[in-house]
């Protein structure tokens, strides 16, 4: 039996953000092409996780497309994998593969190692969530060679006009590099910030990097070790499941 993934994403209804989201889900699924890969939303768009779940034959995992933690992972998403076949995976913040293209888009954007570097959030009320966001930034900083402060443009995080003003420094521009997964509302209150520059979100300009890829099929592998076989009448699990379901770098 094919094991269903269900990319879940916030939602939104900003054309190129759309665009961008579903492009990662395809390309999950051209990368993965053993399992049933479906999208799936918390708000704005349809269909949602639970609905999208309702119409799986057989086991599934939840692949949040969110960054940090929080209430539509606890409470969506969390409510939604409340069944005995389905399990839900982690989000894909704080990882390396992460660090990794917002680099690459500093470099895009013509960012220097004169330039003051600020991680852009969309931010949260939830601990959890700024907490990773916060290692996020420790991560982006140790590779770039500097600290990286945080800026949130919503939640409960330090104002993102307010950190670029703090960041100001004679003869040196603000850089800011988002960690959004898309471009779209906050995306554009970003822009608004005062920053010098404003770098491409993770999904940027029609591409979509491998490491994204690689960080979705790796959340997937990791819940579907927890997947309960038992819930499926007459299926017994195949020896080689874990084998099977990790993607190739």
């Amino acid at each position: 039996m094919t094991i269903s993934l269900v990319a879940t994403s916030h939602g939104t209804d900003v054309p190129a953000a759309q665009t961008a989201i579903t492009a990662l889900v395809d390309a999950v699924g051209a990368a993965a092409p053993h399992l049933d890969v479906r999208e799936a939303f918390v708000d704005v768009q349809l269909p949602r996780v639970d609905t999208a779940l309702d119409l799986v034959d057989g086991l599934a995992v939840v692949v949040p497309l969110l960054l940090a933690p929080g209430f539509h992972v606890r409470v969506d998403i969390g409510s939604a994998a409340r069944r005995e076949w389905v399990v839900a995976a982690g989000t894909l913040g704080a990882d390396d593969r992460l660090t990794d293209v917002m680099l690459r888009r500093l470099v895009q954007a013509g960012a220097t190692r004169d330039d003051v570097v600020v991680l852009g959030s969309a931010g949260s009320t939830d601990p959890d969530a700024l907490h990773s966001i916060d290692e996020a930034a420790a991560r982006l900083g140790r590779a770039w060679g500097a600290p990286v402060a945080v800026g949130h443009v919503g939640g409960s995080g330090t104002p993102m006009a307010e950190v670029v003003r703090d960041a100001r420094r004679p003869g040196r521009r603000v850089v800011i590099v988002s960690y959004l997964m898309a471009p779209g509302f906050f995306y554009d209150r970003m822009r608004r910030c005062g920053a010098d520059v404003v770098t491409g979100p993770l999904l940027h300009g029609g591409e979509v990097a491998h490491e994204l890829v690689s960080l979705v099929l790796d959340r997937f592998a990791e819940a579907a070790g927890h997947l309960d076989w038992s819930a499926v009448a007459g299926l017994t699990a195949p020896a080689r499941t874990c084998n099977q379901i990790r993607p190739v770098r």
